[in-house]
């Protein structure tokens, strides 16, 4: 453990954080948030003279902001960003933070209602929750939905990964990838394993668009943008409920048939708040939220199907996976 001082509005502090790589960005935010009720999705964090802004990613290692022993973090307040009221234990997911990076088969996330899938009303069309398998290709399979309009390319969309990774080793190295490239890119063209953040800012790079994610439980959106020198006019949309991401499209009607449907949107606004399309996912998401159609990773009780092994969140799961090799849980 190493010790960190933390300014923030009550005073300072110290943290005491593991900075190797089996600490998150999201681990830090949640110490912080312990010390200063700070939510980890409205932290500004700074560090070095002159303080500079780090760039949170909560799912990437620690080792990526460049910390050291002994370094002071400043953290203020961005309120602009909503307000939610997680509890103290439950971290705040984002597109991958929770998500492992071996082919492990967690509990199924919650289903639509059988009536249809849910939708809220957009300026005379209505914005649609496009629900995907949850084979653990949901990431891939709703990419593909959004910008090949078929579930079918999900591998395409591997392709498109592997090949970032390969064209960019300075920006994809061991650091931000938590493995060597190679063994990386050998795990994500696996039909079983899954894709976040990482993922995520390929494709949005990949096709020139933003990638909004949508999170269920907290309502945040986090934005994956094509890359720093290239600004994106059209936005696609993807939902996240802690295990599982879907897709959402717009359409005359709930229940339009597939080639009606629009799944990239221009970009009217950089506010989350003023963006039709993005107030209107917003509301999807409550709709979800309101139905209990996501899960906490962090806290999750899950079973080993394999050994029966009981674990805790995520976290274990993936460690016991790395450990004996089962890949099969289930939720209790």
């Amino acid at each position: 453990m190493a010790p960190l001082r933390l300014r923030h509005p009550k005073g300072v502090s110290t943290l005491d954080v593991s900075l190797d790589s089996g600490t998150t960005i999201q681990d830090l935010q949640q110490k912080i948030y312990a010390v200063t009720d700070i939510l980890p999705s409205r932290q500004i964090l700074k560090s070095g003279y002159p303080p500079r802004p780090l760039t949170l990613v909560p799912e990437l290692p620690i080792e990526s902001l460049g910390l050291q022993r002994g370094d002071q973090l400043i953290v203020t307040e961005d309120t602009s960003k909503p307000v939610v009221s997680p509890s103290r234990v439950q971290p705040q997911a984002s597109p991958v933070h929770t998500q492992p990076r071996t082919a492990t088969s967690l509990p199924k996330p919650p289903q639509a209602a059988a009536s249809g899938p849910d939708s809220v009303e957009v300026d005379g069309s209505f914005l649609i929750h496009r629900i995907v398998p949850d084979d653990n290709s949901c990431l891939f399979s709703s990419a593909a939905l959004v910008f090949e309009q078929s579930i079918s390319k999900a591998s395409q969309m591997r392709k498109i990964v592997v090949e970032g990774i390969k064209n960019n080793p300075d920006t994809y190295n061991e650091a931000i990838l938590g493995m060597p490239p190679a063994q990386y890119i050998a795990t994500i063209s696996k039909p079983t394993s899954w894709g976040g953040a990482i993922e995520l800012s390929i494709l949005a790079a990949h096709y020139g668009t933003e990638i909004a994610s949508i999170d269920v439980e907290t309502g945040r959106v986090d934005h994956f943008a094509p890359g720093e020198n290239s600004t994106a006019n059209n936005r696609a949309i993807l939902i996240y409920s802690g295990i599982h991401y879907d897709a959402a499209s717009l359409a005359p009607m709930p229940d339009a048939p597939d080639e009606w449907h629009q799944t990239l949107f221009p970009i009217r606004s950089s506010d989350d708040n003023s963006d039709p399309i993005l107030v209107a996912a917003k509301k999807l998401a409550d709709i979800l939220r309101s139905k209990k159609a996501f899960t906490n990773t962090a806290t999750f009780d899950l079973r080993c199907e394999q050994c029966g092994q009981g674990l805790k969140g995520e976290k274990e799961a993936r460690a016991h996976a790395e450990q004996t090799g089962h890949v099969r849980f289930g939720e209790y």
